[in-house]
């Protein structure tokens, strides 16, 4: 006979759905009491199926003591079936060891159900080699959660090969948690692999993502979260939505918190909030702390404390971070430090940087240090710079370099030019640039301005230029210096200036130095009041030079002073001569001191 009154097969008794409607289980209730009066008819005439069966449907109904003496008479005329479910009663009515009597009984009769359960008991009374021959018989028949279940005892034992191949045949027979297991264990593999283009590594990546979409498939909330990323860090936002929130729906929080985020991200911050809000009551921190940052945001700052508060006690670190944040914007400052403290204590390195900032500012050095290298062991890249910059304070340049270098190798932009400028000044110009390159291409404009330099010294004095040869194309330290030019850097746009004076493009030079100029760079008032003067346009030069002399420029002075001689105001000439003279360089000095003199005689006459 075979097991068709099997009811351990599938792990548990079959439960209503709870679905269907009043009609139906009306109808289902009917058929079953017709089946129950067609199976006792039989068994009056000696049939052992109808026995068997009989006993099965009593069981699944909870009369134990119905279903006993039919699966007992069953069992004694050699019915397999009757025999696990024998098995199952008396092991629900806490008999274990009979119980496991029946299942040996059924399973030497080729039960693979019985097999299975034999297994689980062993496996329950820590006997794992008794477990594991009877799982793998049950596994080796095909029966699914002996598959699974030898999968488990296998990883449990560390034997990772065989756990995969049994994972797998549960896997490829329907079995969910096995999927997801299956394809938990191939993501890991992928991130043992290097990187993206390794084709190990993409192999286990697909195949964990199939696996997780046919969990997924099949109800597996967590399978749905993990497939929901895989989609969402490819791009493919619309298809991750639709996971997220089968998973959420099915009651995972961090799916829920996920689709919120991506909610958040498309603009529909009312929709994230009611998502966060539900897989915060259900203890997830991350959302916990989305809300929180939801109501600072809108400036509610006690509810946005509160949800904080919430996702501390949650275990999230980042709730006592987050709340330290939030007294240090409203100038609480004892109370930031006290929430930085906290999460510091408890490892997270962003806390510990902020914590050091702090007590920087309050004048603790001593006490900010141990601090910045707790968070720069933890990899904090900030954590990092900052020990640089306290380093270089205080003039260590070795242990200063080291930190920054540690933080440029981790693509820190403002470590990468500290560093950059540091081989200049040692006269290791190629590593230089390597590193300007790096903080350059980062979007650091001093960067751009110091590697347009170097290349600028480095390149050959241009050919000349006869008429009617076309303009030579921009060299690479002309669209560095135009970089910087256009981040805002009044050096770099006064040298974007002078090259475009060079090409004879006057409008584009005065572009430049007007807008150097206009930032407050001196060199670029001078440099616009020269062409402005050459253009004949003296009274608006003679406002730019106004400028740069007030701000400190020598030869603006000069040029002042020039200007007023030729217009016969001796007195403001000698002013701005004096002023030329203290201001300096030497042979700028030099010719206002004679002009001066001159302009003197000139008043004494």
């Amino acid at each position: 006979m075979g097991d068709m009154a099997n009811l351990f097969g599938t792990g548990r008794f079959a439960q209503p759905s709870g679905q269907e409607e009043a009609t139906d289980e009306a109808q289902e209730a009917a058929d079953e009491a017709a089946e129950e009066v067609r199976l006792r008819l039989a068994v009056d005439c000696g049939d052992v199926e109808a026995m068997s069966v009989l006993g099965a449907l009593l069981l699944r109904r909870g009369d134990f003591d119905g279903a006993e003496s039919h699966l007992r008479a069953a069992t004694a005329a050699g019915d397999r079936a009757a025999a696990n479910n024998l098995g199952v009663l008396l092991h629900q009515r806490g008999y274990a060891d009979e119980a496991a009597g029946w299942w040996r009984v059924a399973a030497v009769a080729g039960s693979a159900a019985a097999a299975h359960a034999l297994g689980r008991h062993f496996r329950e009374r820590g006997d794992e080699p008794a477990a594991e021959y009877w799982l793998c018989q049950s596994a080796e028949q095909g029966h699914v959660l002996g598959a699974y279940a030898l999968a488990d005892l296998l990883e449990h034992r560390g034997d990772d090969a065989g756990a995969e191949r049994w994972m797998r045949a549960a896997a490829e027979r329907g079995h969910r948690e096995a999927a997801y297991r299956l394809a938990r264990t191939l993501d890991r593999r992928a991130g043992r692999h290097g990187g993206g283009d390794d084709k190990a590594h993409a192999a286990a990546a697909d195949e964990a993502e199939q696996w997780y979409r046919q969990a997924a498939a099949r109800g597996h909330r967590r399978g749905a979260l993990h497939l929901g990323t895989i989609l969402e860090k490819r791009g493919e936002l619309k298809e991750a939505g639709r996971w997220y929130l089968t998973s959420a729906k099915d009651g995972e929080a961090r799916a829920a918190c996920a689709l919120g985020f991506l909610l958040r991200d498309a603009g529909d911050t009312e929709s994230a909030a009611v998502w966060w809000l539900r897989a915060a009551q259900d203890g997830d921190g991350n959302a916990a702390n989305a809300l929180g940052a939801l109501h600072a945001e809108r400036g509610e700052t006690q509810t946005a404390e509160r949800w904080y508060r919430a996702a501390m006690d949650a275990g999230d670190d980042n709730g006592a971070y987050n709340l330290g944040l939030l007294c240090a914007e409203q100038g609480r400052t004892t109370q930031a430090e006290q929430w930085y403290r906290r999460a510091a204590y408890a490892g997270h390195r962003e806390a510990s940087n902020a914590l050091a900032i702090l007590l920087l500012r309050a004048g603790d050095e001593t006490g900010a240090e141990p601090w910045f290298s707790k968070a720069a062991e933890a990899g904090s890249v900030d954590a990092a710079f900052n020990l640089g910059i306290l380093h270089a304070g205080r003039g260590e340049e070795r242990p200063a370099l080291r930190w920054y270098e540690r933080a440029a190798a981790a693509g820190h932009t403002e470590a990468a030019l500290q560093v950059g400028m540091a081989r200049l000044r040692a006269g290791d110009e190629r590593e230089a640039e390597r590193f300007l390159r790096c903080a350059a291409g980062g979007g650091s404009a001093e960067a751009a301005y110091r590697l347009a330099t170097v290349l600028d010294a480095r390149r050959p004095p241009p050919p000349a230029h006869e008429l009617g040869e076309p303009a030579q194309e921009k060299s690479e330290c002309e669209e560095w210096y135009e970089r910087a030019a256009s981040q805002g850097h009044r050096r770099a746009q006064v040298r974007v200036g002078m090259l475009a004076a060079a090409r004879g493009d006057v409008v584009e030079a005065a572009r430049w130095y007007r807008e150097a100029a206009e930032a407050g760079s001196r060199n670029g008032a001078f440099n616009l009041g020269l062409l402005l003067a050459r253009e004949g346009s003296e009274p608006e030069a003679v406002v730019w030079w106004r400028r740069a002399a007030d701000a400190g420029h020598g030869r603006a002075a000069l040029r002042l002073a020039l200007v007023c001689a030729r217009r016969g105001e001796l007195a403001e000439g000698q002013r701005w001569a004096d002023l030329a003279v203290s201001l300096g360089p030497e042979e700028v000095g030099e010719r206002a001191a004679r002009l001066r003199d001159a302009l003197r005689q000139e008043l004494s006459a």
